[in-house]
């Protein structure tokens, strides 16, 4: 049965701590219940909505089908920094994208691209129903999120939230650190199972986990990563990632509010899944919406370079089929930061002909240049690309929909029209 068990805090270092932190003092950790494999019975309504959302899923993975190819690094990317914004980090798409392609960045920038990578590796490795999950599978992919952490289970007690460094001011503290192999244990099995509805697997496997938070650091991105974990492996997602902690993000009181009823005592536990089958509904809309725009993005950037070779009177005006450039405009929704080194490593071609295609691309004005401060020219960058990322994320903030009116409490700036804006081609010179 879930419980609390009564601890002492007593820091053994109090230098540098407030008067407050280094008061020693009783405090509550809670241990939840094992889960098991199988999953537990929730309410008619629960039942309902977790139903409804896994056809939500099925259908927009339906419609995406194919593209979702190259839409999942995109709705990785957009997960990945709505993750940051929850654990209180902030960082825009684009340089998100930059420190991506050029490995090089901020601090905050160069962890979301490590959870970009992780929740990748997540998909690729773990959703294989064959193999079964282990403690060890998730102590790898934190490491991935947190490279610089010693790998493995943490050895201390950690919490939660609180306005300070003590558990005795926390909003919650996890179960103490000698009962998280045993809990991680039995939430691998859980992980690993397969029956049931995956909505509700995936909504208790999330909670549970940062329920236990066995990790001193990215317990919440490595949460999320599980998240998609147990849609694959289940099959409920076979093309798509459906990004839907961007729709938590949106909502950090709700969100908090969701597991704090998953570990109340009862657990109301239709209370969570409720809420996390609304957020999945929303996420899967907006994925198609953004798989739509890309399609439509594409189609417009493709008659806006035809249209400004035919202005400069290039021959032909439409490229051939194999040209190095419409190879380049394939590829900008996955790749939407460039450099000559990379169209090179990634299309083939020289070096010599991966510029000319990129500064052919500058000029019609499909990508922007990004220089460093010393004017230099660092990368190229498709920004109407990257603006539909943004608006994805905020979407989901608010519910889906236009967020011109009504733009999202935690979130980057709106992208500009321009940036996400069907351009128009510039006119053809009339004909003799």
């Amino acid at each position: 049965m879930a419980h609390y068990v009564d601890l002492l805090w007593k820091p053994d270092d109090a230098a540098g701590l407030s008067r407050k932190d280094r008061a020693a003092g009783h405090y509550r950790a809670y241990v939840p219940d094992e889960l098991g494999n199988r999953l537990p019975p929730i309410g008619e309504a629960a039942q309902s909505a977790a139903a409804d959302a896994l056809a939500v899923l099925a259908r927009a993975d339906e419609r995406i089908g194919s593209r979702g190819r190259y839409l999942n690094h995109l709705l990785v990317r957009s997960e990945s920094i709505s993750s940051s914004w929850i654990e209180g980090n902030r960082i825009a798409p684009k340089k998100l994208a930059i420190a991506e392609a050029l490995h090089q960045g901020n601090r905050v920038a160069l962890e979301v691209v490590a959870n970009v990578r992780a929740t990748e590796q997540a998909i690729a490795e773990l959703a294989d129903r064959e193999r079964p999950i282990t403690t060890r599978d998730i102590e790898r992919l934190q490491h991935v999120i947190q490279p610089a952490l010693t790998p493995g289970l943490r050895t201390e007690q950690n919490w939660v939230g609180g306005p300070g460094w003590s558990p005795l001011r926390a909003d919650f503290v996890p179960p103490p650190d000698g009962e998280v192999r045993r809990l991680v244990d039995d939430l691998s099995g859980f992980l690993t199972a397969t029956d049931g509805n995956p909505v509700v697997r995936a909504a208790i496997a999330h909670a549970q986990f940062e329920t236990i938070h066995p990790f001193i650091d990215g317990n919440g991105r490595t949460g999320r990563a599980l998240i998609h974990t147990v849609l694959r492996r289940a099959d409920a997602l076979r093309n798509t990632l459906i990004p839907i902690s961007t729709v938590f993000a949106g909502d950090v009181d709700a969100y908090l509010g969701g597991l704090t009823a998953f570990r109340a005592n009862p657990p109301r536990l239709d209370d969570w899944v409720l809420g996390f089958a609304h957020a999945a509904e929303l996420a899967a809309g907006n994925a198609v919406r953004l798989s739509e725009d890309i399609t439509a993005l594409d189609a417009a950037v493709l008659e806006q370079l035809i249209a400004d070779r035919r202005e400069r009177g290039l021959s032909p005006a439409t490229p051939r089929s194999d040209a190095l450039v419409l190879r380049i405009l394939a590829t900008l929704a996955s790749d939407p930061v460039l450099t000559a080194e990379s169209v090179v490593a990634r299309l083939g071609g020289s070096p010599a002909a991966a510029h000319r295609a990129l500064t052919e691309l500058g000029e019609a004005r499909i990508l922007g240049r990004t220089k460093d401060q010393r004017g230099r020219l660092v990368c190229w960058t498709a920004d109407r690309h990257l603006g539909l990322v943004a608006l994805t994320e905020r979407s989901n903030r608010v519910g889906g929909g236009d967020t011109a009116g009504r733009g999202p409490r935690l979130a980057p700036p709106a992208p500009t029209a321009a940036q996400v804006g069907r351009l128009r081609p510039r006119k053809a010179p009339p004909t003799a």
